[in-house]
């Protein structure tokens, strides 16, 4: 009986030293120490063994790096030693400040021209409020406004292309394609208020001020009074919040124009004063990120994008193949570098000077597993407006979840194959099939991930973003040589 009650201990520490090396009793490890022969060994896995628990690789880390930063140094004296210093600050002046464009500065011009469309909006709204115009013809003004805001860049710079600089166009481009969401995010907002206005009008019998603000502070239980003034002692707690329809004036919408967000709200957070240190900090940012960035273009990417015009031409898919990746570092450089100067020193320098306190412009997107991970993370405010105003008012209208996001990356698809063939005056449909393909490319990350972890589904999208950017560019760069240039190559 003793026998078998050992043996079964036995077969016991077996099976947990079979699942871990360090499963095994306090008391046999008390046991060996004790023993005359000065034990040296113990249970251990080896340090690149999951089981080891082991996860300090601080010195490979700077190893990679080295060899990352000796690749680069080689990359650039290359680069130096062939094209020779590129780099010429004069010239971006002259294409920074429009010194290249024809007669009469069109893209200055046409900037200064949204304007128009943003006084007709407000007066509309105006109207709406006052029931002055009627809440069908309204909306029709709305779109029409809308809808025109974004052909107008098409045509004129379709007719007078000739006038526009490549840099100008560019601007006028974006500038409309922002004021674009900013407006429709204006009007559908001034819609829900304007609702939810006349309802309660309705209720009462009598005219009131109604705020989302202050919806939800009735529904959490405050005491409001019917003036919409928090009484007793949160009255100095609460902030006095703007109403509808007093927001509808130009200084409320201009500062909304000129926020760092895309979605419009009547009480935006605000921050109580400007922090100089900060201020000075993202200044400096963004003069030494812009110069960096237009370095790394003239000196690096303008030399490698020029050679790929032939292996493009002759669908020469080795020497194709070496210059997507030669091009692909100086790329992923600068977009980086845009990406930083964008989203952390511009955006914080505008949220710093107009005291707007909501500062979630990006979030850890290098971290995605998979690529809608990345899509929700890397630009905040565009994922904030596409969830507000395009994917839950479709869900809303009985649409399936699916069907919503589909018709979020058909709109974004539309808008990035806008901000880069109007400019380029060169229509072809490759930014908008790259952005429909990150449907198909999702289901792959997600794949990626279910079967092989979290470490190749962010593989997956690391790859997508330093291989997928630069073959578009070289793309877009054949088309646009082959169409205003072929003749001259001929």
């Amino acid at each position: 009986m003793s026998h078998d009650t050992d043996e079964s201990k036995v077969r016991y520490r077996r099976t947990q030293s079979v699942t871990r090396a360090e499963e095994i009793t306090k008391k046999e490890s008390n046991q060996r120490k004790s023993q005359p022969d000065k034990p040296c060994h113990r249970p251990r896995d080896s340090l690149f063994s999951w089981s080891s628990g082991f996860d300090n690789f601080t010195g490979l880390v700077n190893w990679g790096f080295l060899l990352l930063t000796m690749g680069g140094f080689r990359l650039v004296l290359e680069n130096f030693i062939k094209y020779g210093i590129r780099v010429d600050p004069v010239q971006w002046f002259v294409v920074l400040t429009g010194r290249n464009e024809g007669q009469g500065h069109p893209s200055l011009l046409l900037v200064l021209y949204s304007i128009v469309p943003i006084v007709i909006c407000l007066m509309v709204e105006k109207g709406l409020a006052s029931e002055v115009i009627m809440e069908s013809a309204g909306m029709v003004v709305h779109v029409v406004n809308i809808l025109v805001l974004v052909l107008i860049p098409m045509v004129v710079i379709h007719v007078k292309g000739q006038a526009f600089s490549l840099v100008g166009a560019m601007t006028v481009c974006f500038v409309y394609c922002i004021l674009f969401l900013k407006m429709w995010s204006y009007v559908q907002v001034n819609l829900w208020c304007r609702t939810q206005y006349k309802q309660s009008k309705k209720r009462s019998g009598r005219r009131q001020s109604i705020s989302i603000a202050q919806l939800q502070n009735d529904q959490s239980g405050r005491a409001v009074n019917g003036n919409g003034v928090a009484s007793g002692a949160e009255k100095d707690k609460v902030p006095k919040l703007v109403h509808y329809p007093d927001n509808l004036h130009l200084k409320d919408l201009f500062y909304f124009l000129l926020a760092p967000t895309l979605c419009y709200e009547l009480n935006f957070p605000r921050t109580s004063r400007i922090r100089k240190r900060f201020l000075i900090k993202r200044i400096l940012e963004v003069v030494i990120g812009v110069h960096i960035v237009m370095g790394l273009f003239q000196q690096w990417m303008i030399p490698s994008v020029k050679n790929s015009l032939v292996p493009f031409s002759n669908m020469d898919l080795t020497k194709m193949t070496e210059r997507l990746l030669k091009l692909a570092i100086p790329n992923h450089l600068m977009w980086l570098c845009f990406f930083y100067l964008t989203f952390h020193s511009f955006l914080n320098l505008m949220g710093e000077l107009l005291h707007f306190s909501d500062r979630n412009f990006y979030s850890d997107w290098w971290n995605a597993n998979n690529i809608d991970t990345f899509w929700r993370t890397w630009n905040m405010p565009v994922h904030k407006w596409c969830v507000r105003h395009l994917y839950i008012p479709v869900v809303e209208m009985g649409y399936s979840r699916i069907s919503a996001s589909v018709f979020v990356f058909f709109i974004s698809a539309f808008f990035h194959e806008y901000l880069v063939s109007v400019p380029l005056k060169t229509f072809k449909i490759w930014a908008f099939m790259g952005m429909m393909a990150q449907i198909p490319l999702s289901f792959v990350s997600k794949f990626m991930e279910k079967q092989y972890g979290a470490r190749c589904g962010n593989i997956v999208v690391w790859a997508s973003i330093i291989l997928g950017q630069p073959l578009a560019i070289m793309m877009y760069y054949h088309d646009y040589v082959i169409t205003h240039y072929n003749d001259v190559l001929a």
